[in-house]
């Protein structure tokens, strides 16, 4: 691990149950004397990555923010759905969520929420199951054959723990399935009781960005006809890619990022 890998395990710490480090914390986690996790930590406040805190902590800086801002602005994914899913989740009255994918992860980006029975339990930046839930079944089967093949190989074990496949050939075989229906329904894979019902979300070259996703209780669900739900999620992801299409067209300095797949940090030699 070089000393750019030691310093950036500083910013894969911070998660929604770690706000801030200290540098004990940091040279713990990097390895190192707490000299220099103490330097790696001033170069990441230099940056703006990271703030000074009470008590000789530190939390995510202003730059975090500078950058997320940039992300929404310039992501065609996201300028695209944006309103749309705002509008059909009011007209329709069922939650919509929006999911990005970054070739090892599965994020929540957006999300309308006027169905207030369901807690807001989704938050943009929060990782979902890659192996679990219609939002992240639905990605994976949109990736191209060398990449699902790639998937497997790196994440078997864990494939067969979410009950997905039990080998390699039973997933080519479901991924494939779900491609071909072009939707996934699961239940209460990630929460119980609760419906997700999604759709891929792809570029003009018909490469995989993320999907959209309904999420609704089962009880719920149980008084709609599917198969309309299933049209209108479609329809939904329909006009969010018309909407990347139209933004593609209209502005040269617009582009659209189909990430590569990213092999998992546990299975890097």
């Amino acid at each position: 691990m070089t000393s750019l890998d030691k310093m950036l395990e500083i910013m894969n710490y911070f998660d929604e149950d770690n706000l801030s480090i200290d540098v004990s914390r940091a040279a713990e986690l990097t390895g190192t004397s707490r000299a220099t996790a103490y330097r790696y930590i001033q170069s990441l406040s230099k940056s703006g990555l990271l703030m000074p805190a009470a008590g000789g902590n530190y939390v995510l800086g202003s730059r975090i923010i500078e950058l997320e801002m940039v992300i929404r602005e310039s992501d065609p994914l996201l300028k695209a759905a944006g309103r749309l899913i705002r509008r059909n989740a009011e007209d329709l009255g069922l939650n919509i969520m929006l999911c990005s994918y970054y070739g090892d992860k599965v994020l929540c980006a957006d999300f309308a929420w006027p169905d207030r029975s369901i807690g807001e339990i989704y938050k943009r930046g929060r990782a979902m199951p890659i192996f679990r839930g219609a939002m992240a079944k639905v990605i994976l089967a949109h990736l191209s054959p060398s990449q699902l093949k790639n998937v497997y190989r790196w994440n078997e074990d864990q494939i067969r723990e979410s009950g997905l496949a039990m080998n390699w050939d039973e997933f080519r075989k479901a991924m494939n399935a779900m491609r071909s229906d072009g939707y996934a329904v699961t239940y209460s894979e990630v929460f119980d009781d609760l419906v997700g019902i999604a759709a891929p979300v792809r570029d003009t070259e018909k490469r995989i960005l993320g999907s959209v996703v309904f999420v609704l209780a089962q009880a719920r669900f149980n008084r709609f006809d599917s198969s309309e739900l299933i049209t209108e999620i479609r329809r939904i992801s329909a006009e969010i890619e018309e909407g990347i299409a139209r933004l593609t067209r209209s502005h040269d300095d617009t582009s659209v990022y189909a990430v590569r797949l990213k092999r998992p940090a546990a299975t890097e030699a």
